[in-house]
């Protein structure tokens, strides 16, 4: 049996034994047949059967519940999508807030869940301190950011702007020109928010198969090494493992994102870092570094890990030497005190990103194959805001789930926009990431001559941008 506890230190905290649910032995009929048993497949199973009953679901999970990402990740509950801005700033007034409310409220609509299934996964609306600026060109781009937020509508009520005096009431970390504060995140343990989903689904009739891995899919098919599901519809929810159920892959690639955890910290540690609500943290590197507090006072600390040659998943994610050191060095610029704390914990996750950086929520009425994925590491809300849409595309529903420019009705997975062949996305991604290393390495130089600096913020700014043209 596969030591599952060893997946993450989230899985490591579970006080359930991990027994897996029975495989997929027989052909078997069902009104939906979901492929993968992480948050987007659970969600989805939840809503339909929430507002549904009547039909028979069935999941089918390669490994266990909480296996991929839903129990890898850093635990942010984000009231955001990424993109959202982009594909936002186009609509009226009146719709931009309409859309905004919607996203902003998804960590009190997975609170409400929680509370009334009993699902208990150390949920803490603290709100997030976005983008710690600790240079002066950070602190120029943040000031940037926040005026965009304005000219979309978003006030005081959704984004402040923390002076170093209030950033240090909330989070104190070494050298802060301020940062941003967000009421709209919370944090949870995720494994646990994924085991209790599958205990709630099968309480309300949900059949999960675990170690039954999809060898093939089809409209009204999904086949394993030893059976079959004829279904109505089929719901692929793999995210970041798209690459291994095609014609997936070319619209959702692997990118991994790595993480460490401390021994838990005393008193006196967390009294010099901050932190008491359980707020989400993030410095504002283009490397994407975010933690958290953790209910038992440990700090996570995460970094993007990599993208490899042909969207090939990581399997291994026993953290080299260079990559734990690399994640210690990025906290211990961030929390000097913390330089020399025990690690016990490093792991990571496959994560599924979109051409343009959009997430994406599908129904293609034609086939009966409804999809949602490409959240780019921000899956933990951005999943539940996916499982409530995919219920009502598949109900046939017309509200406001259905109607946000990052759904597509009707529409075929063909029309999704895909990514661009080999070596133009390795060669890219190495690329891009490299100009954002550079920089991080001059900004953190004081003795970096300002042409230096410039030169390197601009380079990593157009390299930015250019992850997100559109291509084709």
């Amino acid at each position: 049996m596969s030591d599952w506890r060893t997946i993450s230190l989230w899985m490591d905290q579970l006080d359930e034994p991990l027994l897996p649910r029975a495989a997929l032995e027989q052909d078997i009929q069902a009104d939906v047949a979901i492929i993968g048993a992480g948050y987007t497949g659970m969600w989805t199973a939840y809503y339909l059967k929430r507002q549904a009953p009547h039909l028979h679901i069935v999941i089918l999970e390669a490994q266990t519940a909480g296996f991929g990402a839903s129990g890898r990740n850093g635990g942010w509950l984000m009231g955001n999508l990424l993109g959202e801005d982009r594909m936002l700033a186009s609509l009226p007034a009146s719709a931009r807030k309409a859309a905004f409310d919607l996203l902003h409220g998804i960590p009190d609509e997975v609170a409400a869940v929680t509370a009334r299934e009993g699902i208990a996964c150390d949920l803490r609306k603290g709100g997030v301190i976005y983008s710690a600026a600790r240079y002066p060109e950070q602190l120029t781009r943040l000031r940037e950011h926040l005026q965009e937020l304005r000219h979309l509508g978003l006030g005081e009520e959704d984004y402040r702007w923390l002076t170093p005096v209030e950033l240090s009431e909330q989070l104190r970390i070494a050298n802060a020109y301020g940062a941003l504060y967000s009421p709209h995140c919370a944090t949870i343990q995720p494994a646990r928010l994924a085991r209790g989903l599958a205990r709630t689904l099968e309480a309300l009739g949900v059949v999960i198969h675990e170690r039954s891995p999809v060898t093939d899919w089809q409209p009204g098919l999904v086949r394993t090494a030893q059976a079959s599901v004829r279904a109505d519809w089929v719901v692929p929810a793999v995210e970041g493992y798209a690459a291994e159920l095609p014609p997936l892959g070319r619209y959702q690639l692997p990118v991994q994102s790595l993480l460490v955890a401390t021994e838990p910290l005393s008193a006196q540690q967390w009294a010099g870092i901050g932190l008491e609500r359980g707020q989400a943290f993030s410095e504002n590197s283009r490397q994407v570094t975010y933690g958290q507090r953790t209910a038992d006072d440990r700090l996570i600390f995460g970094a993007r890990g990599g993208y490899r040659f042909g969207g090939r998943l990581r399997n291994d994610f026993n953290l080299t030497e260079a990559e734990r050191g690399l994640r210690r060095y990025l906290m211990g610029e961030l929390f000097p005190q913390l330089r020399n704390v025990r690690l016990t914990h490093a792991w990571g996750g496959n994560l599924g990103m979109a051409r343009r950086f959009q997430p994406h929520m599908l129904r293609d009425a034609r086939n009966r194959v409804a999809l949602s994925g490409g959240y780019g590491g921000e899956g933990v809300g951005a999943s539940n805001l996916g499982g409530r849409t995919l219920a009502a595309l598949i109900l046939g529903h017309d509200n406001e789930l259905t109607r946000q420019p990052w759904v597509q009705t009707d529409s075929a997975i063909e029309r999704l926009r895909g990514w661009e062949p080999e070596p133009c996305r390795w060669l890219g991604y190495n690329a891009i990431i490299r100009s954002f290393v550079h920089e991080d390495e001059v900004l953190a130089n004081p003795r970096s001559a300002p042409w230096r600096r410039r030169l390197a913020a601009k380079v990593a700014g157009t390299m930015e941008r250019l992850m997100t043209w559109k291509v084709g």
